[in-house]
């Protein structure tokens, strides 16, 4: 059973009625791993779903946190931002309302294009609206009961005047932990600039800290489960530090918890949020198409880690999705791949078709892509390589986003091993009399072979076999004719994917 459905199967026997919460601050640029706790989120909702459980989703964008330093991404102006709620910094570039509503919203965008659509809440709306208004009464009123939790579940000290609440200055902009006293609604401070006021809990004039007011939106919503990192999952962590401010503050059971892995760059160590230089959920959609990239995760259980591999890697994923695709609608899975059935179709951002979609080999795509600069020029070639006559709008649709992703990927993140370009003259290369003998005898067989890449890779093939020659040397001396390299794509479908008689012109002239 796939690991959506276990955990369905667990929240269904604590009731019909779910509530999944996720989220992030948005401080920086999102990389591809925070999709990660989404998709998982989304997985779960679905399986709750698909049993007819009251299920609701929910994404909570923590906007009220400040921003704790200036990244190498922004400007030095932004050093006198930090400290700062990011809900009420500048965009970075001007062209949203502020700070974290630039970096969150094509990561919401990214979620969509996945068919991921939860419910968006702004933290910071949930303080100015007053929402948090009796939780923060209560955590003020229970602050010492609070401190002695954090101090045993983390097993540091805690402050002797600790407040579980941070005053936003109204004069400095940042927060303060200077807290002289509490009266509902006001909680009395002295900022460190000098200002001395009081703070409404009812206005969004101040806020929870993070283990508090993480444990708190599971009390204001009803969270009964939520995917986070396995680094809030270690022991003593901001989990188990909300277990018991849920219990024993808050009076409810904690959300079922699922801690996950973290999605590691192959070969180039973990992957860190507010980098600057990562590869975003936007740049994960740019170069792959979103099934897969949904599909990529869903087939690992959470507590696995995963290997990112923008470059080549990016072929291997789609490969293994459009062989899943092809069991899913054909048959023949075995016991081990039944779990991959479902990953594929939890993975579908608008539900599964009716029907088997047309595959063509990402690796083909790759090859066709640097071929014909247009999309109807890739799709002539499709239908002369592959021997289609004709595609529906549905597969169409598939087709140019599969283009878009291969071209992208191309452009930024394609090793130099799968780019080339086609010799527009016949190379200045020697050619041994073996090599002109083979030449000359495949030329001849392809006259009158259909031009499809499976036959034309079978009649290269087959003549250098018969000719008692290393079918090796035989592709290495046509990559050499066409593209001034030893080694190159899928030899049968790259021929197949230009014009035949410019194929046969290029071998005659050697």
């Amino acid at each position: 059973m796939h690991w959506a459905d276990v955990i369905a199967n667990t929240l269904m026997a604590r009731g019909d009625k779910h509530l999944i919460s996720t989220g992030i601050t948005p401080s920086g640029y999102i990389h591809v791993g925070s999709l990660r706790e989404s998709i998982t989120a989304n997985a779960v909702y679905k399986a709750l779903k698909d049993k007819s459980a009251d299920a609701d989703f929910i994404y909570l964008v923590d906007s009220y946190d400040p921003l704790r330093k200036r990244y190498p991404f922004l400007p030095e102006s932004f050093e006198k931002e930090v400290g700062k709620p990011i809900c009420y910094i500048p965009c970075p570039d001007n062209c949203h309302d502020n700070y974290a509503e630039h970096f969150i919203t094509p990561f919401l965008e990214a979620l969509g294009e996945l068919g991921i659509k939860p419910r968006i809440i702004w933290t910071h709306k949930l303080y100015e609206e007053g929402k948090f208004t009796d939780i923060v009464d209560l955590v003020l009123r229970e602050r010492a009961t609070i401190a002695s939790i954090l101090g045993e579940v983390t097993g540091r000290k805690m402050p002797e005047n600790f407040w579980p609440f941070t005053p936003e200055c109204p004069k400095c902009g940042l927060f303060t932990d200077k807290v002289l006293g509490y009266e509902f609604p006001y909680v009395h401070y002295k900022c460190g600039c000098g200002h001395e006021g009081d703070a409404d809990i009812r206005k969004g004039q101040g806020k929870m800290p993070w283990r508090v007011e993480w444990a708190a939106k599971w009390k204001l919503f009803g969270v009964t489960c939520e995917p986070f990192g396995k680094d809030h999952a270690a022991s003593g962590g901001s989990y188990d530090s909300g277990v018991r401010l849920a219990r024993e503050i808050f009076e409810m059971e904690p959300p079922h918890p699922i801690p996950y892995e973290f999605i590691q760059f192959k070969c180039r160590g973990q992957m860190h949020k507010s980098t600057g230089n990562v590869v975003t959920g936007s740049d994960a959609l740019l170069i792959t198409p979103a099934p897969v990239l949904a599909f990529g995760v869903l087939r690992y259980n959470p507590e696995r880690h995963i290997d990112y591999d923008p470059g080549l890697g990016i072929i291997d994923i789609v490969d293994e999705y459009d062989k899943v695709e092809s069991l899913y609608f054909n048959g023949g899975a075995d016991e081990k791949e039944i779990d991959l059935l479902r990953a594929y179709e939890i993975a579908q951002p608008t539900g599964v078709r009716s029907k088997l979609p047309l595959q063509v080999p990402y690796r083909h795509l790759v090859s066709i892509a640097q071929i014909a600069d247009s999309y109807e020029g890739v799709v002539k070639v499709l239908k002369r390589s592959m021997n289609i006559d004709d595609i529906s709008e549905e597969d169409m649709n598939v087709l140019k986003q599969r283009i878009g992703c291969v071209r992208h990927w191309l452009n930024a993140f394609a090793p130099e091993e799968v780019l080339y370009i086609i010799s527009p003259e016949r190379p200045d290369m020697e050619i041994s009399d073996d090599e002109r003998s083979y030449i000359v005898e495949l030329l001849e067989r392809l006259r009158t072979t259909e031009w499809i890449g499976d036959l034309i890779h079978n009649a290269i093939y087959e003549t250098a076999k018969g000719r008692g020659l290393q079918p090796k040397v035989c592709f290495q001396v046509l990559y050499r004719l066409f593209i001034s390299r030893r080694s190159g794509p899928k030899l049968g479908f790259f021929l197949s994917t230009m014009d035949k008689d410019f194929v046969l012109k290029r071998l005659s002239e050697a």
